[in-house]
Formats: C-alpha cells, sequence, structure tokens
C-alpha cells in the first residue's frame, strides 16, 4: 500500500482544513471485524495546483475489510474507487463538504489498529487502539496527516458488561453504547478507544477526573499499587503545572494498561495506554518502579508537548519524545520519591543512544526533513537517536542555557502553537526569544549533527598543581562538570570528592593549573551532563578499575562504567577486564541500576558476543560467582531488590541445572525470595536451554500458570528445547504461519536462538534471510520489527552469518522496517567480530 509522503501531506494542508469528525464503532460484530461509520466535515480552501481550476482534488485514507458505502455531499461514490488504501475525492469546490464512510474494518493481534485480545485466565476480550503514525486509517476513514487536526466525536457500542474508555469523559447512554465527549483540535494519530470489561479505580485531582485500569485479571495487583500508581500522577501532574503557565488542556485524565502493547506507551490526549506488564504480577526492584514512574511522567510531559503543540510533519518527531524523555527523567527525579533517575538514565537509556549513533543508520537528533520523505522513513526515526540522545542534548542545553530561560523559550512555544502545530526552526525561535545565547547555533551544532564525540584527559602535574586538558574528537561544543578526587587518608581504597567545576570544551586558550597534588581520579563529565564517550588519562583508569565501587556518587560511577562499556565495544579495554572489574565492584555497589546496567551488559554482550566461544562457560562462571556474592551480601534481607537482581542474573548465567531444579522443586531460593511467576518461567527457561526440561515440564507449569504471560512463558521454553523437532515447530509458527499475536512472536523469537545450541540452529540461519523478509512484508511493520529485533540470529557470531546478512540487504523485497532492523543488526554483529579481532591480534 502507499505510504504518504510529506509533499502529498503539504499539498493536502494547503487544500483542505479539516473541522470536526463524527465516528461511530461497532464493537459487538464479531472476532473478525467490527463496523465503522464515519463523519467528516471539512472546507476545501480553494487553493488547486492549477490556479486556472475551478474545483481541488484529494483523497481519503482507509484500510477496510469492506468498504460499504461512501456519499460525498449526499452523492453516493462508487466504492470500487477505493484503490489501495485511497479514496479519491474530486471536484471539490471552495467551501464546506460531508463525507460519510460505512465500512467493515478488521480487527489486530499485532498492536497495531484496533488490537482485539482474549485472556486466557478468564475468557475476557479487550480491545483497544494504537493508531499512530498511519494506524487510524485500520479504524476509521482520515485525511491521515498530523497537520490537520479537529475535533473528534466518538460513539462506541460495546457487548454487555463492558466499559468503554476515550480521549474524553464517556458517557454509558444505554443498549451498550457509549458516548464520549468532544475532544478540542488533535491530530488523528492521537484518537483513542479501549473496551472491554476493565477493573478500573477513579479518582479526582484538582477537579480533574483521574482514572486507572486493567484487564479484570490483573485486578489484585494493580489494587496493590494503585496508591503509588496515583501518588506519582498527582505528583508530576501539580509539578508540571509550576513548570508550564499553559494548564491540563482535556478533560480527564484515564491510563489504561492494556495487554500486548508494542511500546512502553501512548501518549493519547486523555487516554494514555501502557503496556500492562507495569502491572507487576510478581515481585520487582525499585529501579522497575521507577522506570513506571519515568513512563508515566514521560507520557504526561506529551499532553502539553506533543499533544496540545504538535509536529507538522515526522522529521519533527523528536520534539515530541526527546522533550518527554527529558521531562520524565527531570520530572520523576523533581516530584516522587524516585531522586536517582539519572543514574538509571546514564546506564540504561544512554547507551541505546550511544550505540545507535555509532551504526550507519545513524541520523541527526532533527533530520532534514528531505530525509523523512514519507511516513515509512518516519517510523525508522523511532530510536535511541529520538529518544535517549535527544534527551540528551536537551540536558546539556538546560546545562548550557540555565532552566529558567529553557522553561521561559518552552512557554513561549506552547502559548504561540497550543492546539496548533509546530517545526524545528518555531521552537528554536520560541528558546531565542527567552536568551541572547547563540540557540541557533547550538541547534546546528547538537541537533543537525551525527555521531558521538569522544572527550579525552590529558593531565600535566607538578608537586603543587596540575592541569587538565580535555581533547574534543568531534564537532559540538560542550558543557561539562569535572570531578576531582583523592584518595581516603583513611581507607586506601575509597575516594573523596575534591573540587567539581565546570568548563567548555573546546576551551578558550589554554587551561588555567589548579592547586594541589595530582588527584587520584580525573572524571571530565562528572554528573553525566552532556553527551560524549570519555577517556580517563593513565592514572585515573587505575584508579577506576582498583577502586570504582568506592566513588561516593552513584552518577559518576554510571559515567566510569559507561566508559569502560564504551572502551570494550572499541576493543580498547578486554571483556575479561570488565568482567573481572565487575566481579571486584558490584558486590560492593549500592545502586541497583548500576548493578542491573553492569550484569546486563556482561550477560549479553560480553559472554554472549564478544568473547570467543572457548571463553563463554569462563565468562559464565566469573558471572555465575559474582552473582553468588550479590547473594550472599543479601542474606540478612537488607536489600530485596538487589537480591532479586542477583537471583534472575544467577539464573541467566547457570551453566549446570542442579540448582535451578533444586530451586524449581523447593519453590524457593534458599533464604529467599519465594519462586514467583516470573522467577518459575525465568528458571524453566534456562534449564530447557541446557536440556534439563521437557514438554511435561513446560506443560505443568502453564497449567500452573495459564496466563497471558504464562502463555509466553511455555511459548519462549518451547523454542528453547535443545531438539530439532521443538525448533522445527518454533520456526514454523515464527515464519509459516501468522496465528502468533505480536506477543506470542516475541516470546518464541526470544527462546530460539541459544549460544549453547548453535549446532543445532546453524542450518535456520540462511532460512532466516529468506523467511524474514516474507514474513515481515506480510504481516507489517509491528511483526517486521519484532522479526529483525527478536528472531535475528545475534548469537551467530561469525563471518557467514555476516556475509549472507549483507547479501539480504540487496533484496529489493526487504521492508523499510525490516532493512533498517537488519542493518542495525549487521553493524553490531560486525562490532563483536572487530572486538574479538582485536582480542586475538
Amino acid at each position: 500500500m502507499p505510504v504518504l509522503t510529506r509533499d502529498e501531506a503539504q499539498t493536502r494542508a494547503r487544500l483542505i482544513d479539516v473541522q470536526r469528525y463524527t465516528v461511530e464503532l461497532d464493537l459487538t460484530r464479531g472476532a473478525e471485524t467490527f463496523d465503522s461509520r464515519t463523519v467528516i466535515r471539512f472546507t476545501a480552501l480553494g487553493q488547486p495546483a492549477d490556479a486556472r481550476a475551478a474545483t481541488v482534488d484529494t483523497f481519503v485514507e482507509l484500510k477496510p475489510a469492506e468498504l460499504r458505502s461512501v456519499t460525498l455531499d449526499g452523492k453516493a461514490l462508487d466504492p470500487r474507487g477505493l484503490v489501495e488504501n485511497r479514496l479519491a475525492l474530486t471536484g471539490l469546490t471552495a467551501g464546506e463538504h460531508e463525507l460519510r464512510v460505512d465500512a467493515a474494518m478488521r480487527y489486530s493481534h499485532t498492536g497495531e489498529g484496533m488490537h482485539r485480545f482474549t485472556d486466557p485466565t478468564d475468557g475476557e476480550t479487550y480491545t483497544y487502539t494504537q493508531l499512530f503514525m498511519e494506524d487510524v486509517q485500520r479504524v476509521f476513514a482520515a485525511f491521515d496527516q498530523p497537520d490537520l487536526k479537529s475535533v473528534f466525536e466518538l460513539t462506541v457500542t460495546a457487548p454487555e458488561g463492558w466499559t468503554v474508555l476515550a480521549n474524553g469523559v464517556t458517557e454509558h447512554v444505554g443498549d451498550g453504547t457509549w458516548r464520549a465527549a468532544a475532544t478540542p483540535p488533535i491530530s488523528t494519530y492521537l484518537v483513542a478507544v479501549a473496551a472491554g470489561p476493565w477493573h478500573s479505580l477513579r479518582t479526582e485531582h484538582r477537579g480533574l477526573p483521574f482514572g486507572i485500569h486493567c484487564r479484570r485479571s490483573l485486578a489484585p495487583f494493580l489494587d496493590a499499587d494503585a496508591d503509588e500508581i496515583l501518588d506519582v500522577t498527582r505528583a508530576c501532574y501539580d509539578r508540571y503545572h509550576e513548570k508550564f503557565d499553559e494548564p491540563y488542556p482535556f478533560d480527564s485524565y484515564d491510563q489504561a494498561f492494556v495487554p500486548e502493547f508494542n511500546a512502553g506507551a501512548m501518549e493519547n490526549p486523555g487516554l494514555v495506554t501502557f503496556r500492562d506488564e507495569f502491572i507487576y504480577r510478581s515481585a520487582v526492584t525499585e529501579t522497575e518502579r521507577q522506570t513506571r514512574a519515568m513512563v508515566i511522567a514521560h507520557e504526561m510531559a506529551h499532553m502539553w508537548f506533543g499533544d496540545l503543540v504538535t509536529l507538522r510533519w515526522w522529521d519533527d518527531i523528536w520534539l515530541n519524545e526527546s522533550f518527554a524523555e527529558y521531562m520524565g527523567f527531570q520530572t520523576t527525579a523533581e516530584a516522587t520519591r524516585f531522586v536517582d533517575t539519572w543514574t538509571d538514565f546514564g546506564v540504561a537509556r544512554k547507551s541505546w543512544g550511544y550505540d545507535a549513533d555509532q551504526r550507519p543508520s545513524t541520523h541527526p537528533v532533527a533530520p532534514d526533513p528531505d530525509a523523512v520523505p514519507d511516513t515509512a522513513s518516519a517510523m525508522l526515526n523511532f530510536d535511541g537517536i529520538s529518544y535517549a540522545k535527544g534527551a540528551s542534548a536537551l540536558r546539556q542545553l538546560v546545562a548550557w542555557l540555565g532552566e529558567k530561560d529553557f522553561l521561559a523559550g518552552i512557554n513561549t512555544h506552547i502559548a504561540r502553537h497550543k492546539f496548533a502545530n509546530a517545526t524545528l526552526a518555531d521552537f528554536i525561535e520560541s528558546l531565542a526569544h527567552a536568551t541572547d545565547r547563540d540557540v541557533h547555533g547550538w541547534a546546528d551544532a547538537w541537533l543537525r549533527t551525527t555521531g558521538v564525540d569522544t572527550l579525552t584527559s590529558n593531565v600535566t602535574h607538578d608537586t603543587r598543581e596540575w592541569t587538565l586538558d580535555i581533547d574534543r574528537e568531534g564537532s559540538r561544543p560542550h558543557r561539562v562538570a569535572v570531578g576531582v578526587y583523592d584518595r581516603d587518608l583513611t581507607d586506601s581504597q575509597g575516594l573523596v570528592l575534591r573540587e567539581r567545576h565546570e568548563r567548555d570544551v573546546p576551551h578558550s586558550g589554554a587551561p588555567a593549573p589548579r592547586d594541589g597534588g595530582r588527584p587520584a581520579l580525573i572524571v571530565p563529565n562528572d554528573q553525566d551532563l552532556t553527551y560524549a564517550k570519555i577517556r580517563l588519562d593513565e592514572v585515573s583508569m587505575e584508579t577506576a578499575l582498583r577502586s570504582l565501587s568506592r566513588v561516593p556518587d552513584a552518577l559518576t560511577r554510571a559515567v566510569l562504567w559507561n566508559s569502560l562499556r564504551d572502551m570494550v565495544r572499541d576493543g580498547e579495554l578486554d571483556g575479561m577486564t570488565y568482567l573481572e572489574t565487575a566481579r571486584a565492584h558490584l558486590p560492593a555497589e549500592t545502586d541497583l541500576a548500576l548493578v542491573q546496567g553492569v550484569l546486563a551488559f556482561a550477560t549479553t554482550h560480553i559472554a554472549g558476543r564478544y568473547l570467543p566461544a572457548p571463553l563463554r562457560n569462563v565468562a559464565l562462571t566469573t558471572l555465575t560467582e559474582l552473582c553468588r556474592d550479590l547473594i550472599r551480601r543479601t542474606e540478612d534481607g537488607s536489600h530485596a531488590g538487589l537480591r532479586l537482581t542477583a537471583v534472575r542474573g544467577f539464573i541467566d548465567v547457570a551453566t549446570r541445572p542442579d540448582p535451578l531444579q533444586e530451586w524449581l522443586t523447593e519453590g524457593t531460593v534458599p533464604g529467599g525470595p519465594e519462586l514467583d511467576p516470573e522467577l518459575r518461567w525465568r528458571v524453566l527457561t534456562r534449564l530447557a536451554v541446557l536440556g534439563a526440561a521437557d514438554e511435561s515440564a513446560i506443560a505443568a507449569e502453564l497449567e500452573r500458570d495459564p496466563s497471558a504471560t504464562g502463555q509466553e512463558g511455555a511459548a519462549r521454553c518451547r523454542a528453547a528445547l535443545p531438539d530439532p523437532e521443538a525448533k522445527a515447530r518454533a520456526w514454523e509458527a515464527m515464519f509459516a504461519s501468522d496465528d502468533l499475536s505480536n506477543y506470542l512472536f516475541t516470546a518464541t523469537a526470544q527462546g530460539f536462538w541459544q549460544p549453547e545450541q548453535a549446532d543445532l540452529v546453524r542450518e535456520y540461519i540462511p532460512r532466516y534471510y529468506e523467511d524474514a523478509v516474507a514474513v515481515a512484508a506480510r504481516r507489517g511493520p509491528a511483526i517486521a520489527d519484532a522479526v529483525g529485533r527478536w528472531a535475528f540470529p545475534a548469537s551467530s557470531v561469525d563471518a557467514e552469518t555476516l556475509h549472507l546478512g549483507k547479501q539480504c540487504l540487496n533484496n529489493a523485497a526487504l521492508t523499510p522496517a525490516l532493512r533498517r532492523k537488519l542493518t542495525d543488526q549487521l553493524d553490531d554483529l560486525a562490532r563483536a567480530l572487530r572486538v574479538r579481532e582485536t582480542r586475538t591480534a
């Protein structure tokens, strides 16, 4: 089907203005389709491409199962005029028009359009919309582009016993029919409906209706966390009203936790949808609770920046996501009990940006409009650049500009463009209005360029003073904090902060010497204010390797761990040295985000990819001993989150099944925790990989936990079995059938490729490059993303896998989504091979 181009969108925006959609959806028509009736009232502006013409031509988008009827201004149009997803509207005279469309639409099982899900726990069915980018066409007819904002009136007929949620307050008017209050002008992709027998908790805050909703089978878990979720919501709401001059612009604030959701959440005005994994069925760490709080803050920031003020075209998606990402972490730290969010950002999110920015698919935070010619290319930019790098750039901007001037510029921007659309140029003009600094120059350097700068410390010293010169490899200006640390006189391994000062890089003139002897450790991006790779001087590097856990500030430790991570990826630090450093320092680490981040990198990347196969067991043994040390440290019950992290890590790296089998049989880890559903499936997956579980064990566990999560756990375990028939069944389910939902596809893919089973799955590597292309084209962008992300043979680090992948990139049938994923995966594979070669050189 054709995708919308930027030129087409610009032309249509000149030709028409849309006033109102009246949409009626009937969800009682069966399990395959629903009815969709739409009335669009719009105005033809009388600006044809040919000035001599008296009328204009345009089109409306729709992807129906059946198009029953179309009328334009009371005149019937031939439904056969629908070509793929476009219905031509020709001969429009200047003035008002009314389009009526009656269609049957298909439910989705991939998280796109109107997704339908039946809960295996109790048989209840739920539906919700995800209309981002161009999926409104799967639900109702629309002029589907972000700058044709309109008022939306929705009526939904649902089965008896269901509740319908929407962007505005909904009212049950009888006979299963629900009517939503009309919205203010919003973009088509922000319309939202969620219908089903929801478990709902409602309250008010500052006169505004608040609600949180989930599946009935998750009700006890939502109830347990309701106070925390609502406390975070209220705190963020109040904090944003301190930051923003414009009050919250919609009539209610509902948060629905929905099943099989592809993203973390979606910022639909008045009805934010979240993946319902945020309703915790099993024990979680404080870092995971912090992540949920941050996502709540992130989505609420979108109510102003994204919903009230919306991008004009998708080249400015970073304006939505970078801002919400920055505000999510900053506001969570300011307004909730989770005050250390930037440490988690530094060790988890920022590395996402660094990795993306070093691949051939990198792009500027704010790409040139010509680089985003259509919606297919725009979809590719939802990545670590638009989120993590963009948020890092904004954090650097605040450090350089000052928060007062930054917020003044933001409020100017909102006031100028509320209920309308804006561009990067508008945003920069609003910031420039609030400061005398050269914001345009900053934007050119930070938002229009690609790649990661590297800042390297060079230190000279004598007995009385020392001088730091920071070399920059790259082109951006940086405002950094320099942390200066000395040995603790009372503890030979301890470190104390001597001073922290700020400086600009590049520095004008020669750097001034500073008083005192040579510091033990100098950190050139202390507090992580800028976005750059960091290389320490020789003495500081030696200190970091020996005393990293004794650096007094967690955010500084995050900077140091990131530096070591980057060095491993660049072949400058041996992976075993990283593992030994982790073994030495993680048992004393107090910040849980750091423990989780370091363990994840060590397990997935170093043990899984960067070390040659003969060293994998050595690496796993080291990690096993590290996790055992953490478990011993927490035997007194002092840190449940750290113990849970250590237990998870121990399971993931186990090379012998005996202790895991014992835990599963007893239902508990000695000294705790008890094995909840998440831990039981985790143990069983690892036992399956090791050949110590079979179909009967998986079936028994599924009988114990028949939930949706249990179904996914069983699919993952079955795909992980070291058995040719099990592998064949899993492959058939993923690539020969379209029956798997998005979540079951992902779970199956996660189980399939295992480093321990390299010989068993080798025959599937060439098949992957053939079958992935076909299933991506057949099932659409969401499955294409899962095929490229989860079903890729990432554990096969060899030249042949890389060669076959490069050949696949020449296949003209590759969809844009899969091409992008393969490009990134193959670059990561090539990097892993280079790291291995560097180690043996």
